[in-house]
């Protein structure tokens, strides 16, 4: 099994087969609107406008799991991450990434990509492990998604490469993406 396996609708409803991305480097991230990293659009879709002519893909999943930081309609999240911050690559329905209802795409990525821990020389993770830990000891069990902006790349054969945490800067993970166009 690998990522072409799977489906999912987009942000307009229509399903889409993540085969037709076979051949591609993907980002896959879950976001939110309202989330301390919701500015992390603006840096993925950099790293879109650079690299997506060279075969690279990014698919944002929204979810509303934490903390219900994206609690709006699939024409609010689409208004607000072109207005906001002019996102161009794809966008999908609002999904669980987590939990019962998980979106099978995201059993797949945390069975094959497991949480690792935090790097904890950087403070943002210290306060949202700490944060975890005291209001969402749910969220730290496991290998499930820990927080919103949580991405994962996958390889041009549809395997699972690299996990990167909430606080990783799409920025840092753009050496990674190179290496794989």
């Amino acid at each position: 099994m690998n990522f072409y396996d799977f489906t999912a609708k987009d942000i307009d409803g229509n399903m889409v087969s993540m085969e037709d991305f076979k051949g591609k480097t993907v980002l896959i991230v879950n976001t939110a609107s309202k989330c301390g990293f919701t500015p992390q659009y603006e840096d993925l879709q950099k790293l879109y406008d650079r690299h997506s002519e060279k075969g690279f893909e990014i698919l944002g999943f929204p979810c509303n799991q934490f903390m219900e930081q994206e609690p709006g309609t699939g024409s609010d999240i689409k208004s607000f991450c072109s207005l906001n911050f002019g996102v161009t690559f794809p966008i999908f329905e609002k999904i669980d990434v987590n939990g019962k209802f998980a979106h099978p795409l995201y059993k797949f990525l945390t069975e094959e990509k497991p949480f690792e821990g935090f790097d904890m020389t950087n403070s943002t993770n210290k306060i949202l492990d700490s944060m975890l830990k005291e209001k969402f000891p749910e969220f730290t069990m496991g290998n499930g998604i820990r927080w919103n902006f949580t991405k994962f790349l996958i390889d041009k054969d549809g395997n699972v490469a690299e996990r990167f945490e909430s606080s990783v800067d799409p920025m840092d993970i753009e050496p990674y993406i190179t290496k794989m166009l």
